[in-house]
């Protein structure tokens, strides 16, 4: 699972979870993206449970990149314990999502488009937080409609 190597502090405040992704909310690496909805916390075995599922169905055949890494400890006392005496030790590490992040890239020769909303669909489930499959052709904040209409033109240029 993932996790941190080291970190400044072993412990943290809970953090507000408000606004909108500023950073990694456009497709980088492949063509089909899984995007967050809502926000919330992915914890590392959500995310371990994601990325098998998705690799098992593809049979390995294309790439996947995690565009999320947990790195917010998150702490819990002891069950049965009186109130007082500080806080809790970390237990388990999570990512903080927030809407219009990416989480989950897949790419390759092999990969269709089918395949990757199937394996994108079953990562899904395994997630906490409502999320939409998207592609390159589908990114709003790609101008690939205009290519596609260049493209259509030189077509119709060859007929002629």
């Amino acid at each position: 699972m993932l996790s941190p190597k080291r970190t400044k502090f072993r412990k943290q405040h809970r953090g507000r979870m408000r606004g909108v992704a500023s950073k990694g909310n456009t497709i980088a690496f492949g063509q089909f993206a899984l995007q967050a909805q809502d926000c919330g916390w992915v914890t590392a075995r959500q995310i371990e449970a994601s990325r098998r599922a998705m690799t098992r169905y593809i049979k390995r055949g294309g790439q996947i990149w995690i565009r999320i890494f947990p790195d917010k400890p998150v702490t819990m006392r002891p069950a049965e314990t009186r109130m007082g005496s500080g806080k809790g030790n970390p237990e388990f590490w999570v990512a903080v999502v927030k809407p219009g992040r990416i989480l989950f890239e897949m790419g390759g020769e092999d990969i269709t488009e089918e395949i990757a909303k199937e394996a994108m669909r079953l990562a899904q489930y395994k997630l906490p937080v409502k999320t939409k499959f998207i592609s390159v052709d589908t990114n709003p904040e790609n101008s690939s409609g205009e290519k596609t209409n260049n493209i259509k033109q030189s077509k119709e240029e060859v007929k002629q």
